[in-house]
């Protein structure tokens, strides 16, 4: 059992604090860039193993060239995949593709991101290695965030994901 979630990485990323002297405005540095990139996840909620894929768009394409590397890492064993109802997830190639590989797709309820455990390791990612830098470099940020999210252990990355919470939908 897999639960698989992509997030956007921006130039500009989130700003939550910020600090100036009374009576002077903060400066807040905007390189009108808008570069992206798109990180894909999987994590074993069992283990707290995590799969990370970048890609330039979220499209069917790169979504599907997830699958591939999710097959081909998890080589040999059952795959059941949660996923919400994004249009890459949903393409008709891309249900067609999950069945060749032997990937069985679950789509969990819409609008509901609070079910995929992902959802907390981007919340991470942005909320803390990213949040509050002046505009690092994109590939910088890729970076940064993989490493922070490998430098983990399974239990951190199940704890941040809430799946060690109690509260936690499906039983591991």
């Amino acid at each position: 059992m897999l639960f698989t979630d992509a997030t956007i990485l921006t130039e500009t990323p989130p700003l939550r604090a910020c600090w100036s002297l009374v009576g002077h405005p903060a400066e807040v540095p905007v390189t009108g860039n808008r570069d992206k990139t798109v990180l894909f996840g999987a994590l074993n909620p069992a283990t707290g193993t995590v799969w990370l894929d970048e890609a330039p768009k979220w499209n069917q394409y790169t979504f599907q060239e997830h699958l591939r590397n999710l097959r081909a890492a998890w080589r040999g064993w059952s795959i059941v995949l949660f996923l919400d109802w994004g249009t890459p997830h949903t393409a008709k190639a891309s249900r067609q593709l999950a069945a060749d590989l032997g990937v069985e797709l679950r789509f969990l309820p819409t609008a509901c991101p609070e079910r995929n455990p992902v959802e907390g390791l981007w919340r991470h990612a942005k909320g803390r290695v990213l949040a509050n830098e002046p505009t690092p470099d994109l590939d910088d940020s890729l970076g940064r965030v993989c490493e922070a999210l490998f430098e983990m252990t399974g239990t951190e990355r199940r704890r941040l994901a809430g799946v060690l919470s109690g509260n936690f939908w499906l039983s591991t």
